[in-house]
């Protein structure tokens, strides 16, 4: 009878360490996303993806993928989780907004980066556009330049697995030069006219997308492509963002 007590005390400290060495040997990212496969707000998500990505003409797999993947509600604040999946942007605080679902998958797809490029984003928000370019593969530098921002982006990045996004509080219009070239840079804000600084941290051949216009009216949505000598400049739709500042207080 001892025995058998003992045999099966054995087993169950077997089976646990069994379970404990399976979630070692997962990769970090799976960890932490398997808790969001199914998470309250899935059918919103797949709805979004649906009729205001896919039905808006986006093509690329990897966009639609990644937007099916990464758990919008997590990127914006507790009590506006059940409009993340709606089409729209929403208010991260400090003035600042997380853009509709359609608006990030347009400028990723517009971006044209692909798994194992280096890309800069300017305007690290809550964390969402840099979740969704690591979720394609893409190795990520992001600068927020509000401390409370880039601290909740932080958190968020971790919490939902994207641990390799590199983060930096900091200027966007100096961008991370110790880190350039970029092989694309992404902006999430509005400068009143391209930074040049960032555009000498381009590739040549490398595209930016960014908004661009005064603070207090329709800005233009450009793809800017580096050449060896000078830009391309090509204006792709009309929006509105929140002002790229060079300071905070």
């Amino acid at each position: 009878m001892q025995k058998r007590i003992f045999d099966m005390k054995m087993s169950a400290c077997l089976f646990r360490a069994g379970i404990l060495l399976f979630f070692l040997l997962l990769p970090i990212n799976s960890v932490f996303m398997q808790g969001y496969e199914n998470h309250p707000y899935q059918e919103q998500q797949k709805a979004m993806v649906r009729n205001q990505i896919v039905a808006r003409g986006i093509k690329s797999k990897a966009v639609i993928d990644a937007m099916g993947k990464v758990p919008r509600h997590m990127f914006v604040p507790y009590n506006t989780r059940t409009f993340a999946y709606n089409d729209q942007p929403l208010p991260i605080g400090h003035n600042q907004t997380i853009s509709q679902p359609y608006i990030v998958a347009y400028m990723t797809e517009a971006l044209g980066a692909k798994a194992g490029d280096k890309v800069l984003e300017i305007g690290t928000g809550s964390g969402y556009q840099a979740a969704i370019l690591a979720e394609m593969g893409i190795e990520v530098f992001t600068i927020e330049i509000i401390p409370d921002l880039a601290e909740t982006a932080r958190r968020n990045l971790k919490r939902t697995g994207y641990n390799k996004v590199n983060t930096r509080l900091g200027d966007g219009y100096a961008g991370w030069p110790e880190e350039a070239p970029f092989d694309a840079i992404i902006i999430t804000a509005a400068p009143e006219a391209i930074p040049q600084a960032l555009v000498e941290q381009l590739k040549t051949g490398g595209t930016m997308i960014l908004p661009v216009g005064p603070r207090e009216s329709t800005q233009s949505l450009k793809k800017v492509v580096k050449r060896s000598k000078g830009i391309r400049q090509t204006t792709l739709l009309p929006v509105r963002f929140v002002p790229m500042i060079r300071s905070y207080n």
